[in-house]
């Protein structure tokens, strides 16, 4: 039998059977129904199901009310683009230059004026012995393993591996003051939430915008994640519910969504098919049942779910972006392609109302960007594969009017130390590193804080990881302590504060 005209007949003989069945499974309660309806998704994507089911309060698995998706104070910003380089970037060769590491390279501490040092606040005793994080002795500075030079009219230096950035270091905000606790690759998990990945659960900045804010498009997530995100920074759901967690999006036209198609091969068409049998069978509901709003709000979530399988395919197909926009991100070249697609892909989400986009480059295991050999041949490919995408974003967001609105972030989750591991490398830097952050109400062509001279220690106005977490917050129009859960009190830290001086 043709599978359209099954279909049809079956909903005809089930339309005065089905009501009764299903008053028979409310019978067993609330739950029981509840859990009938979504569990009869025909294939709908189930996380970003959950996150429509919980934004309308009815999610099984929901404990509390989330927030009614207003911000607590006028925003500046409406959306976050959040690149993480996975591994640790080197500060001295980004945006953070030291030229006394080529005066003192291959000198141990004791031949410098370091030893020196009367100042101990400023110049803690640990550089003395310029150990890394984890207490191994590097005694031997390392020179700078790339040029550097001034750019645009803030005068801003800025490594030459970076050439595309530095182009548009008039938009950037630098804060070349950070610090963590986490020694090893765990710092990522620390960067993304602000806790130890042993502390427990807690949850990723992404998931925190995602749970406070209401939706800009309601065909689209909220809170999407590209490029590999390890297990220990996947920790959403568990603390703010699975609706909260990151949508994973693969830039391919043909699967964008691994959950996004049905469960089992079915016939061509048969989506189509399936959404018209659930939206006969809900209306069949309603008419027994009017004035039913849990049932009216499940079904509203229904046909979101569906429109997300079409709106997603749209979005990452850039087919029909000018070849000058694709250039500009670098599309025609090999070893930028990649990661530029998913920069375009990015500015495609913002323009259609995703808040938070969190793109992971080099991820998996310790990162691409741990040079603790090589660290020249490190460095050099994997800016050469991040620069130009990243430049040509903020050129691109600029032109369309969205950099204003939205916030471009570059973070890692630490820097690498002064001195020199083995004979080419560095290892990884716990006490002073650099992020830069762009648009989204921030100051233009900026440089707040500072390290010391050979760029080992935050000596000027230090920021822990959550303050990028406070000053994204209070950008979009949030207060961290409004988003507490009862009974689940944060650390002082946890919250941060905002970044002040390059607010604008």
């Amino acid at each position: 039998m043709e599978w359209r005209k099954f279909l049809e007949e079956w909903v005809e003989q089930r339309s005065e059977v089905l009501p009764s069945r299903i008053d028979s499974v409310q019978t067993s309660g609330p739950t029981s129904r509840r859990a009938f309806l979504s569990d009869t998704g025909l294939g709908f994507g189930s996380l970003a199901l959950a996150a429509l089911l919980q934004r309308e309060g009815y999610a099984r698995s929901g404990v509390w009310s989330p927030p009614d998706g207003r911000p607590h104070f006028t925003p500046r910003a409406k959306n976050v683009i959040w690149l993480f380089m996975n591994g640790g970037v080197s500060q001295m060769e980004s945006f953070d230059p030291k030229p006394m590491l080529n005066r003192y390279a291959g000198k141990t501490i004791a031949e410098t004026p370091y030893a020196d040092a009367q100042d101990p606040e400023k110049l803690a005793i640990e550089r003395l012995f310029v150990p890394d994080a984890n207490g191994n002795q590097r005694n031997k500075l390392y020179g700078l393993q790339v040029g550097y030079r001034r750019h645009g009219n803030s005068g801003i230096e800025v490594s030459d591996w970076f050439p595309h950035i530095a182009r548009h270091v008039d938009k950037l905000a630098i804060v070349r003051s950070m610090w963590t606790t986490d020694s090893n690759h765990g710092a990522q998990t620390q960067f993304h939430s602000g806790r130890h990945m042993n502390d427990g659960d807690y949850p990723t900045l992404g998931a925190w915008v995602h749970y406070g804010l209401g939706s800009l498009n309601d065909n689209l997530p909220q809170f999407i994640s590209m490029g590999r995100r390890e297990y220990w920074i996947r920790r959403d759901g568990h603390y703010l519910g699975p609706a909260h967690d990151a949508v994973p999006l693969r830039i391919d036209p043909k699967n964008p969504l691994d959950f996004g198609r049905p469960e089992i091969p079915l016939p061509g068409g048969s989506e189509v098919i399936g959404a018209d049998l659930i939206r006969q069978l809900n209306q069949i509901r309603q008419a027994n049942h009017p004035g039913d709003a849990a049932l009216d709000a499940r079904i509203a979530s229904y046909e979101l779910a569906f429109r997300m399988q079409q709106s997603i395919p749209e979005v990452v197909n850039v087919s029909r972006e000018t070849q000058q926009t694709q250039s500009l991100y670098g599309l025609d070249q090999e070893h930028c392609r990649e990661f530029g697609m998913q920069l375009l892909v990015s500015r495609r989400l913002v323009e259609r109302g995703v808040r938070f986009i969190q793109i992971q480059h080099g991820g998996g295991g310790a990162g691409v960007w741990d040079a603790h050999g090589n660290l020249k041949a490190n460095h050099s490919k994997n800016s050469l594969a991040v620069d130009q995408p990243i430049g040509g974003l903020l050129e691109d967001l600029d032109r369309r009017g969205l950099l204003d609105e939205t916030l471009v972030v570059f973070a890692t989750e630490f820097g690498r130390t002064p001195g020199s591991q083995g004979a080419t490398g560095r290892d990884h830097h716990i006490f002073g590193f650099n992020i830069w952050m762009a648009g989204g109400g921030l100051k233009r062509g900026v440089v707040h804080g500072a390290t010391d001279e050979i760029g080992f220690h935050a000596v000027e106005h230090r920021h822990y990881v959550t303050d990028v977490h406070a000053t994204i917050l209070h950008q979009l129009g949030l207060d961290s302590r409004q988003l507490e859960i009862p009974g689940r009190k944060r650390l002082e830290i946890d919250h941060g504060r905002p970044i002040d001086q390059i607010i604008a």
